[in-house]
């Protein structure tokens, strides 16, 4: 199975602020950067299915990009950093803080999720996509979940994933 990641526009959220699950507005730039991305989406279309993360900065790309039915699909939606959730990090005072920093992979937000977490949650969906009959399918949803498909369909070891974050707005073809 064929499927592309589309990763959102970018947000409007000041530099340094933790937010993962937070339903974030975007930036002003949001048409020009979706239209670029709507063109680029042209070129792969038609898609047998089309899901997204019901967080609005996808759900708002998908109908944009033609796609307002989209599948609300839970299990793509970005990191869950509960408590840290939409605060600077040099203001973070949890100390597990450093702890997720040293090992963020297996370390879990206070309330939230670890990368691991996130991933056997985006895995678990992708297990259930490959068994249905579809050749093509995009995913409208965020950075880690885009990272957490690539792990899982072998093109990203964990180590070096975050390295490879895709910009807002790109596309990140794999086959599962």
């Amino acid at each position: 199975m064929e499927v592309y990641l589309i990763r959102h526009t970018s947000v409007d959220v000041p530099a340094g602020v933790c937010y993962g699950q937070s339903d974030v507005p975007l930036r002003l730039t949001f048409e020009s950067e979706a239209a670029a991305c709507r063109e680029q989406l042209q070129s792969l279309a038609p898609f047998d299915a089309v899901f997204t993360s019901p967080l609005s900065r996808c759900v708002r790309l998908a109908t944009f990009c033609g796609y307002p039915d989209a599948v609300r699909e839970p299990r793509i939606m970005e990191i869950n950093f509960g408590q840290w959730e939409m605060k600077r990090f040099d203001e973070i005072q949890d100390p597990r803080l450093q702890e997720w920093f040293a090992d963020y992979l297996h370390v879990a937000a206070t309330d939230g999720e670890s990368f691991e977490m996130q991933y056997h949650r985006v895995s678990a969906f992708l297990d259930e996509l490959k068994q249905q009959p579809w050749q093509r399918v995009a995913l409208f949803a965020h950075g880690g979940v885009l990272i957490s498909a690539q792990i899982y369909a072998g093109v990203l070891t964990p180590e070096e994933a975050f390295g490879a974050l895709s910009p807002y707005g790109g596309i990140i073809h794999i086959s599962i």
